[in-house]
C-alpha cells in the first residue's frame, strides 16, 4: 500500500515537471516569435532614391543676347569674358568663379552648333540644350546656366556689360551658388553675316554636395531578400513546432534550438539593416538639403 503511493506520488510530480518543462518551451517561443516583425514593416522603412530637382530649378537660361551695332567689333577671348566677369562678382563681395575645361567643352560645342545650324537659342533644332551639353561633356552638376551673346562687340568688357545690364544674364553672372564656368566665342558666318557668338556655361558641380551612401543601396536590397527568405523559414518551422507530437524529448528539443538560432540570426541582421536604411536616409537628407539651399 505505501508502496502504490510513493508510485502516484512519483507519477503526479513526474507529470508537474514535463507540463512546467513544456510550459517554459512554449513561453520562449511564443516570446520570439512576439519578438519578430512583419517583413512589410521593414521594408516600408526604406525612403525613396535622391530627390530630383525640377528642371526650372537646375538649369538657368535668359533670352540670348544680340548686338545691337553692325561695327566690325573686336576679338573675344574666353579669359578676358572670364576675367571681367569675376570682376562683376568681386564687387558684388562674391567669390570669383573657376575656370572649368568640361563646362568649356560645353560651351565650345554649344558656339560651334550655334553657327553649324545657324540657330540662336538655348535649345537647339534638335532638342539640345545645356544641361545635355554638360552631360554630353561629362559635367555633372546641381545646377547649369547658359548666357549667349551673338554679334559684334568692342571687346570681352563690352559683351560682359551686355549681358550685366540685361537681368536675368546678370542674375547668371552674379548667382552666389555657381562655382565655375566654362567660356568659348568664335567668329563666323551666320546667316550671311560675319558675327562672333559666345557662350558663358556656369555650374554647380555635383561633387560641391556630401555624396549619398549610393553602396549602401544595394547591401540593403540583398539583406532585405535574406530577411525575406529567413522570414519565411520561421513560419514553416513555427508551424511544424505547433504539429510536433510529443512537445518534449530531444527531437522536439533540437527544433526548439533551431529556431531560437535562426530568430537570432533573423534578429541580428534586421537591426543591421535598419542602421544601414538610417544611414542612407540621413546622406539623402544631406544631399538633398544642400542641393536646395
Amino acid at each position: 500500500m505505501f508502496n502504490h503511493i510513493i508510485k502516484i506520488i512519483l507519477v503526479f510530480l513526474a507529470l508537474v515537471v514535463t507540463v512546467g518543462v513544456l510550459t517554459v518551451f512554449r513561453s520562449d517561443i511564443a516570446s520570439l516569435w512576439s519578438r519578430l516583425p512583419a517583413v512589410d514593416e521593414i521594408l516600408s522603412d526604406i525612403v525613396s532614391r535622391v530627390e530630383v530637382l525640377p528642371s526650372a530649378d537646375r538649369v538657368l537660361t535668359p533670352g540670348p543676347l544680340k548686338s545691337r551695332t553692325s561695327l566690325p567689333g573686336k576679338e573675344l577671348t574666353s579669359a578676358g569674358i572670364i576675367s571681367w566677369t569675376n570682376k562683376h562678382r568681386a564687387e558684388q563681395g562674391l567669390p570669383p568663379l573657376s575656370e572649368n575645361l568640361k563646362l568649356k567643352n560645353a560651351a565650345i560645342a554649344k558656339v560651334k552648333d550655334m553657327f553649324a545650324l545657324e540657330y540662336f537659342e538655348h535649345v537647339s533644332p534638335n532638342g539640345t540644350g545645356p544641361a545635355d551639353l554638360a552631360a554630353g561633356a561629362n559635367y555633372q552638376f546641381i545646377l547649369i546656366g547658359e548666357n549667349l551673346a551673338l554679334g559684334n562687340w568692342a571687346g570681352d568688357e563690352m559683351v560682359v556689360d551686355g549681358w550685366m545690364n540685361s537681368p536675368g544674364h546678370r542674375a547668371n553672372i552674379l548667382n552666389q551658388r555657381f562655382t565655375e564656368i566654362g567660356v568659348y566665342a568664335e567668329k563666323g558666318e551666320f546667316n550671311g553675316q560675319s558675327v562672333w557668338l559666345a557662350a558663358q556655361e556656369f555650374g554647380l558641380p555635383l561633387s560641391y554636395c556630401p555624396p549619398v551612401a549610393e553602396y549602401l543601396a544595394a547591401e540593403i536590397e540583398s539583406n532585405e531578400a535574406q530577411l525575406e527568405i529567413w522570414a519565411a523559414e520561421l513560419e514553416e518551422r513555427k508551424v511544424d513546432l505547433e504539429q510536433t507530437r510529443p512537445k518534449s524529448g530531444p527531437e522536439y528539443n533540437q527544433k526548439i534550438d533551431e529556431y531560437n538560432a535562426l530568430a537570432e540570426q533573423y534578429n541580428a541582421l534586421l537591426e543591421e539593416v535598419k542602421e544601414d536604411i538610417a544611414t542612407y536616409n540621413q546622406s539623402v537628407k544631406d544631399f538633398n538639403t544642400c542641393a536646395a539651399i
